[in-house]
């Protein structure tokens, strides 16, 4: 595990990440809050293209927990049945749905916590929604984030709350809203698993990884 970045190391990186794309959006299509929060649940061990593909109809047809009760669990499974662990996914929108109506009045509530209360929904999807949704500077630590974090030294942890606070200890106030996208989308395309392409990483010569590629 790579040692935390100095402040002003840190700050390069994040300029440059500012620099290179200075509004990153998330993968997964959405149309409000509700669709955001069934996204990213359903995205738990699957791809956000696969998701995509699979809720492009299912929004269409239920954009609101009441029209998700409407459609019921059979109806949800057959549009989300090509994403991984499926079934209980779909449980768990039909579940959400009715606590969304029957304690928050439809209405996504906007705390972690609150959140975190709904089926399917973890700390991840909790602070995705609060970031994409709500602005709020939440980090979604995912396994690019984590591997990247360590690699580099950016935010460096043994778990990914661990990983979270370094994120939130050490990025500069200024880039904290649009840290955690720059670093899933780094991660995802450029600092991958197998063999990261180091060549045409932008912030190869502050990073801390030894076994750079070319």
């Amino acid at each position: 595990m790579a040692k935390q970045l100095p402040y002003t190391t840190m700050r390069e990186i994040f300029a440059r990440f500012q620099a290179a794309e200075p509004a990153p959006k998330g993968e997964l299509h959405h149309t409000n809050a509700f669709t955001l929060v069934v996204a990213v649940a359903l995205s738990a061990q699957a791809t956000d293209a696969g998701v995509n593909k699979a809720t492009r109809r299912l929004f269409e047809i239920a954009d609101t927990p009441e029209k998700m009760l409407a459609l019921g669990e059979e109806g949800v499974t057959e549009h989300i049945k090509t994403i991984g662990l499926f079934r209980n996914k779909a449980k768990n929108v039909i579940k959400l749905s009715r606590i969304l109506v029957e304690e928050y009045g439809g209405e996504v509530p906007s705390s972690r916590a609150a959140l975190q209360s709904l089926p399917g929904v973890g700390r991840k999807t909790a602070n995705v929604v609060l970031n994409m949704w709500w602005q709020f500077p939440a980090q979604a630590v995912d396994t690019h984030i984590f591997r990247l974090g360590n690699r580099a030294g950016i935010a460096p942890g043994r778990d990914v709350e661990a990983v979270e606070r370094a994120i939130e200890d050490n990025v500069p106030a200024e880039y904290q809203l649009h840290a955690h996208h720059w670093m899933i989308l780094h991660g995802r395309y450029i600092c991958v698993a197998r063999k990261p392409k180091c060549g045409a990483c932008l912030i190869r010569d502050l990073c801390q990884y030894e076994d750079k590629t070319l």
